[in-house]
């Protein structure tokens, strides 16, 4: 049997973990109980450009279709943010779940689809399509590739974790062995490259 070997530290990242209380989480309590713009547009310069990348990331949606994607998630954030448990999910957990319904609903939308459909089985290699529709579908799955070449790998890798498989932080940290503060660190080193990325 392996022995466990706790580092300094481990006490007061696992207690700060098993309550979630990072800066996001609380944005999304002040912007419940309060109401609070600051906090809101704090959580909106953190999370549009992750939600633009997701919503531009193997589909078909044009780069005006994933800005308005982003003001619909980000409008329910501010309007359902009292419904927002950190026992249950994190903050970037929750916002993803609501940006992949709302992609989901913008397909039907924009497709009109007779049966429910999930983005995840929205594909680039579907037979069938009109060249210009593949040509978009190349273009912009280069797009995405080319901004997540520019980054490290380890900061590609852990960022895809967290903002396109919804885990938390901590699980993360746990799957990959690492620090919580260095996948922290990695995080958001890469969303300030994306931001970046985004406003060229």
């Amino acid at each position: 049997m392996s022995v466990v070997t706790k580092k300094p530290g481990d006490e007061v990242t696992n207690l700060e973990s098993g309550r979630r209380t990072d800066e996001w989480s609380q944005c999304l309590r002040s912007i419940a109980k309060h109401r609070d713009r600051s906090a809101f547009a704090r959580f909106f310069k953190q999370f549009a450009p992750l939600i633009k990348a997701f919503a531009l990331s193997g589909s078909t949606l044009s780069a005006n279709h994933a800005d308005e994607l982003v003001q619909e998630v980000m409008l329910k954030v501010w309007q359902k943010a009292d419904g927002f448990n950190p026992d249950k999910a994190s903050a970037s957990t929750w916002v993803y779940t609501i940006a992949r319904n709302c992609r989901t609903d913008l397909y039907r939308r924009l497709q009109k689809f007779d049966t429910p459909l999930s983005a995840d089985d929205v594909s680039l290699d579907q037979d069938g399509e009109e060249p210009a529709v593949m040509l978009h579908q190349r273009r912009t799955r280069d797009r995405i590739r080319s901004m997540m070449d520019t980054l490290p790998a380890d900061q590609a890798h852990i960022l895809a974790k967290v903002y396109m498989e919804g885990k938390s932080h901590s699980e993360v940290a746990s799957e990959l062995d690492l620090p919580l503060g260095t996948v922290k660190s990695r995080v958001r080193l890469a969303i300030q490259k994306l931001q970046i990325q985004m406003e060229d």
